[in-house]
C-alpha cells in the first residue's frame, strides 16, 4: 500500500467511525430489549425466542469470515473495481439500515421473526468487516489509525448508552406497558443508522490492492468453482494465524474481553446476592461505567497518539486498575463491608475509564496487523483478519456464557430464589474476581511479549515501501531484519512471498504463542 498523501483529521475520523453507532448499538438494543420483546409482545415462548439467537449465532460465526473471503477478493468484479472492495458494501447496506425497524413489529410468527433476525446479522457482516479494514486502508501513520480507531470506539460506547436510554425516553411519550415503544424505537434507530453508514462512505476511501501495482494476477486466477473459492477461504483462515502479531493479539483480545464478558454476566448476581442492594444499584453503577467510557476511551487515544505510550505499555496500565477494581469488590464481599453508592460510583468511574482501554488498545492494534501480514505475503488481507476476530469473538463469548451457567447451576444457584446457598455465593464471586482476573492476568503477560510499537511500526512501512520501489532483500540492515522477525515470526529471507508458508526452525518454536 503506497503511504498516502491524504490526512486523517478528527472530521474524517468522526465521518469512519459513526458507522460504530449501528456497531454498538444495534445489538445493545437487541441484547437489552429484544428478548423481552419477543416474550412479551410478539407471542413466543423463552425457548422459540431462545432458539432464534442460538441459530444467528451459529450462521453469524459462518458469515464474518466468508465475508472477509469476499471483499479481499471483490476488487477482482466490475462492482469492485467501479465502486472498491469495501466500500461498495457500505453503500448497498445503508437504504437496507431500515430491515433493523421489522424487527420491532408485533404479532408476527416464529419463521417472520427468526427471518429478519438472521437478515440483521446478514446486514451487519456486510456492514462491519469491510469497514474494520478501512482503517488500515485509508493510512499508514500510526497516529491517525489511533485517531480512527479512537473516534470509532467513542461513537460505539454512545451507541451503546443511546440503546439503554432511548427507548426510556420514548417511553415517557407511550407509556412503559405499550409495544409501539419498541416499533418506534426501531424506526428511529433504522434513520440514525442509514445516516451513519452513508456518511462512512462519503468520508472514507481505499488503498489500492497491492496485487493491481505490483503483481498482475493471472487471467482467470480467481475464477474457479465455489470448491476453490471453499479451499481458498479455509487456507486463508488459516494462513492468518502463521503471522506472529496476530497471535499474540487474538490471545490478547480473547482473554480480556472474554474477561469483561464473564465479570458482566454474574456482576448483577454479585450485587443482588453478595452484597444485598437492588437491581437499581446494578443499572447505578453499570451507567457510571458506560458514562466516563467516552472520556475514557479519549485518554488511551491521547497516551498512545501524543505521549507515545505503546499498546502493551497502555494495556498494563488497564489491566492494573482493574485489578484492583477486583481487588476492592473481594474485599467488600469478605469483610461484608457496608459501602456508600458514592464510593462504589467512584470505583465504577476507574472501572469505566480502564475498560475503555481494553476496548479500544486491542482494535486499534488490529489495523496495524495486515501492514505485518503485507511484509510476508505481499497481500492486502484486512477482510480475513477482520472475519477471524469476529468469528474468534462471537465463539468464545458462547462458550463462556454456556460455562457460567453449568458452573452456577452444579454450584445450587436457583434463578428466582431471594437467597442463594453459600456455595453459589462463592461460584458467583468466585467467577467474578478469579476468573476474570485470570483471563487477565493471561493477557497482561501477552503484553511482554507483543512487539509493535510506533518505532516498529515505522520501521516496517519504510521496509515495505522500499521493496515495492524494487529494493533487494539483501540490502536489509540487520536492525530491521530483527524488527520483521519479531513482528512475523520469519526470518528475514522467508518475507516478501519467499516460501510464506516454511518456517525456520529458530523463526517459531512449537511452544510460541
Amino acid at each position: 500500500m503506497k503511504p498516502t498523501e491524504r490526512r486523517v483529521g478528527y472530521g474524517t475520523a468522526i465521518g469512519y467511525g459513526v458507522t460504530d453507532l449501528f456497531g454498538g448499538g444495534a445489538f445493545a438494543i437487541i441484547g437489552t430489549w429484544l428478548l423481552f420483546f419477543y416474550t412479551t409482545y410478539c407471542g413466543l415462548s423463552v425457548l422459540e425466542a431462545g432458539s432464534i439467537f442460538a441459530i444467528a449465532r451459529v450462521i453469524d460465526a459462518v458469515l464474518s469470515p466468508i465475508m472477509g473471503y469476499i471483499t479481499d477478493n471483490f476488487a477482482n468484479t466490475w462492482l469492485g473495481k467501479r465502486f472498491g472492495r469495501r466500500r461498495f458494501f457500505l453503500l448497498l447496506s445503508a437504504p437496507l439500515m431500515f430491515l433493523y425497524a421489522l424487527l420491532w413489529v408485533t404479532d408476527m410468527g416464529y419463521w417472520y421473526y427468526l427471518g429478519t433476525y438472521l437478515s440483521i446479522e446478514l446486514l451487519s457482516a456486510m456492514v462491519l468487516v469491510p469497514w474494520e479494514t478501512l482503517a488500515a486502508e485509508m493510512t499508514n501513520r500510526y497516529a491517525e489509525r489511533a485517531r480512527l480507531s479512537g473516534v470509532r470506539m467513542i461513537c460505539s460506547q454512545l451507541g451503546g448508552f443511546l440503546a439503554v436510554s432511548v427507548p426510556g425516553v420514548i417511553m415517557q411519550f407511550t407509556g412503559k406497558d405499550n409495544p409501539m415503544t419498541y416499533t418506534y424505537t426501531g424506526l428511529l434507530f433504522s434513520a440514525i443508522f442509514c445516516i451513519a453508514v452513508f456518511t462512512t462512505w462519503m468520508c472514507t476511501w481505499e488503498a489500492k490492492d497491492v496485487r493491481e501495482e505490483f503483481e498482475p494476477e493471472a487471467e482467470g486466477a480467481n475464477s474457479g468453482n465455489l470448491w476453490h473459492h471453499l479451499k481458498s477461504l479455509v487456507l486463508d483462515l488459516l494462513s492468518s494465524f502463521k503471522i506472529k502479531m496476530f497471535r499474540q493479539h487474538i490471545i490478547i483480545y480473547i482473554a480480556s474481553f472474554t474477561a469483561m464478558d464473564v465479570f458482566g454476566s454474574v456482576f448483577t448476581y454479585y450485587v443482588v446476592y453478595g452484597l444485598h442492594q437492588d437491581t437499581a444499584a446494578v443499572s447505578g453503577y453499570l451507567s457510571v461505567a458506560a458514562f466516563v467510557s467516552v472520556p475514557g476511551t479519549f485518554v488511551f487515544m491521547m497516551l498512545l497518539s501524543k505521549f507515545d505510550f505503546s499498546p502493551s505499555a497502555a494495556l498494563r496500565l488497564s489491566y492494573g486498575c482493574i485489578f484492583s477494581v477486583l481487588a476492592f469488590l473481594f474485599y467488600a464481599y469478605i469483610t461484608n463491608l457496608n459501602v456508600s453508592f458514592m464510593v462504589f460510583s467512584a470505583v465504577f468511574v476507574v472501572l469505566g475509564i480502564s475498560r475503555a482501554g481494553l476496548y479500544f488498545i486491542p482494535w486499534n492494534i488490529y489495523s496495524f496487523i495486515p501492514d505485518i501480514d503485507e511484509i510476508v505475503t505481499k497481500k492486502r488481507r484486512e477482510g480475513i483478519f477482520a472475519g477471524v476476530m469476529v468469528l474468534t469473538r462471537k465463539s468464545t463469548v458462547a462458550i463462556a456464557i454456556m460455562l457460567i451457567g453449568v458452573v452456577l447451576e452444579e454450584n445450587g444457584f436457583v434463578k428466582g430464589q431471594g437467597e442463594q446457598p453459600i456455595q453459589a455465593l462463592h461460584a458467583i464471586v468466585g467467577l467474578m474476581i478469579f476468573a476474570t482476573a485470570a483471563l487477565l492476568a493471561i493477557s497482561f503477560y501477552m503484553t511482554f511479549k507483543f512487539k509493535l510499537t510506533r518505532e516498529s511500526h515505522k520501521t516496517l512501512i519504510k521496509e515495505v515501501a522500499r521493496l515495492k520501489l524494487g529494493g533487494n532483500l539483501e540490502d536489509c540492515d540487520m536492525e530491521t531484519r530483527k524488527v520483521i522477525k519479531d513482528l512475523t515470526g520469519y526470518e528475514y529471507d522467508k518475507v516478501w512471498g519467499n516460501t510464506p508458508g516454511r518456517k525456520t526452525t529458530a523463526t517459531l518454536t512449537p511452544d510460541a504463542p
